[in-house]
């Protein structure tokens, strides 16, 4: 009986744990997706005031020095921003103040880094982008902007590796409702000649609003962060474990770019640029706008799945919940997408792009099997696996670049499609040989079964859709949009 009783009460635990991590994870996603949401409408009402302003000109001239400003910091922040996490997560706890200091030492040095880069390929980059260097002063005005954003992205840090997912939500929403307030009379007043400058003031105004958090509410621990002694070379030791494995993700986020443009180019030469065009507003919907789901879930998944790295049995209960919910929702979202498309299509671009609906409809089917190669990839980050998560990464942009020039030699657009689901596909087969051969973990029957099951409903929404049996499909949604809402209430 003492057995059975101690069995039950373990039982109980863990049911009570996962759902508390529930309550956590959803709550994150809701928290961070919303936010997202703001950035995205304060981003697209910048650019159409600065569009009615300015002019093509002023849209033009922004698209060039945003740009200039996301590949320098790419090039120089060396990935401190998600591999700094780790480190401040699954820190001891007479540690994580030293480790904070660094941190933020790192943010200063980084900084510091980008705006000399930045400074002193002024002229080039002038000349680069627009033909001579009468816009190298914009450029020197830019180094500004990469000092602020590296101090920044340390603070955002700080608060994601302490766990402190509301604050950073609160300082990251002030920040960029109050600079895109400061900058909307830069724009209205000095038009073309105010776009540099409300750059700087964008990143000012932000930096400003979360060094304003960064006191609010102070706690015991990062009041001893802040008076931590540490000098330069302890701070460049304790720091190079994170800088190297964000050095090997740089690498692989520009071999991911790198694939990116090559097939780019390859459309452009082999069709047009209005299927380039094409191409990018339909990955933009399917890819980058349901991303955001991944994003604000990965704001607590992440420094949670690195506190317990050390545990493979943790880990991959942790990863098996976390894939369970991500397919729960993406029933409801996916099929809801594949439902609407042509209208969201309308709504967002033009008739013209309706050509896209096809290959949005099928697309989206893959991001389930993104959902479990994210999941899955997402422990070899927490481990510090720097060389795997380099050897992954560049095999799957070479399979995926390979698969987009043979889909859309083979059917075009629609072939596109069956390039990403295959693409995604040999991914989440390379993050699993990982997961289960070098880490020695597994999901869980049940999830595994989920995920095929996504799978399978979402691509009979695409079918119903592609064969015009559009009350099937909307009966469809409505199911599994209740049955998701059901499982979702009985998880939390």
């Amino acid at each position: 009986m003492a057995t059975i009783a101690d069995k039950e009460r373990g039982s109980l635990a863990r049911n009570t744990q996962s759902t508390s991590t529930s309550k956590k994870v959803l709550k994150a996603m809701s928290l961070f997706g919303s936010l997202q949401v703001i950035q995205i409408l304060c981003s697209v009402i910048r650019t159409k005031l600065v569009a009615i302003w300015i002019g093509a000109e002023g849209v033009g001239l922004f698209g060039l020095y945003n740009g200039a400003i996301e590949m320098l910091s790419s090039a120089t922040q060396l990935g401190i921003r998600t591999t700094a996490v780790r480190d401040i997560a699954s820190a001891s706890a007479s540690r994580i103040a030293l480790i904070i200091a660094v941190v933020r030492r790192w943010g200063w040095w980084l900084g510091m880094l980008g705006a000399v880069v930045t400074i002193a390929l002024a002229i080039p980059l002038s000349q680069w982008t627009f033909g001579d260097d009468s816009h190298s002063w914009g450029f020197v005005l830019l180094s500004i902007v990469m000092l602020s954003t590296s101090i920044t992205a340390a603070e955002q840090t700080v608060m994601q590796g302490l766990d402190q997912l509301k604050r950073l939500a609160q300082a990251s929403l002030w920040g960029s409702l109050v600079a895109f307030l400061a900058v909307i009379p830069i724009y209205y007043f000095l038009r073309a000649d105010g776009i540099v400058l409300g750059f700087v003031l964008y990143a000012v105004v932000t930096l400003i609003v979360f060094f304003a958090y960064r006191s609010r509410g102070v706690t015991a621990l990062q009041r001893y962060s802040d008076k931590a002694k540490i000098d330069n070379k302890e701070a460049w030791r304790e720091g190079m474990g994170f800088v190297r494995l964000g050095v090997l993700m740089t690498v692989s986020l520009f071999a991911a770019q790198l694939a990116a443009y090559a097939f780019i180019a390859y459309l452009n030469t082999y069709a047009d640029t209005a299927t380039v065009g094409y191409y990018n507003a339909g990955y933009t919907l399917f890819n980058r706008y349901v991303g955001l789901i991944f994003t604000a879930m990965a704001m607590e998944f992440y420094p949670r799945l690195a506190r317990v790295q050390h545990s493979p049995r943790r880990t991959s209960l942790f990863v098996s919940h976390e894939l369970g919910l991500i397919c729960w929702i993406l029933l409801a979202v996916v099929t809801w997408f594949i439902v609407l498309a042509q209208p969201m299509v309308r709504l967002l671009y033009s008739s013209e792009f309706l050509v896209i609906v096809p290959f949005i409809t099928w697309a989206i089917v893959g991001v389930t099997l993104r959902a479990s190669s994210w999941c899955m990839a997402f422990t070899i980050l927490a481990r510090g696996d720097g060389k795997v998560y380099l050897v992954t990464e560049v095999t799957s942009a070479a399979i995926g670049l390979a698969l987009n020039i043979l889909g859309y030699h083979l059917w075009g657009l629609v072939g596109l499609a069956a390039s990403y689901i295959a693409w995604y596909g040999a991914y989440t087969l390379i993050t699993w040989v990982v997961y289960r051969l070098r880490y020695g973990m597994s999901l869980d029957a049940r999830v595994a079964t989920l995920t095929f099951l996504t799978l399978i409903v979402t691509a009979g929404a695409a079918a119903l859709m592609t064969l015009d049996l559009w009350p099937a499909a909307l009966a469809l949604a409505i199911l599994v949009t209740t049955t998701s809402a059901l499982r979702l209430r009985r998880a939390i």
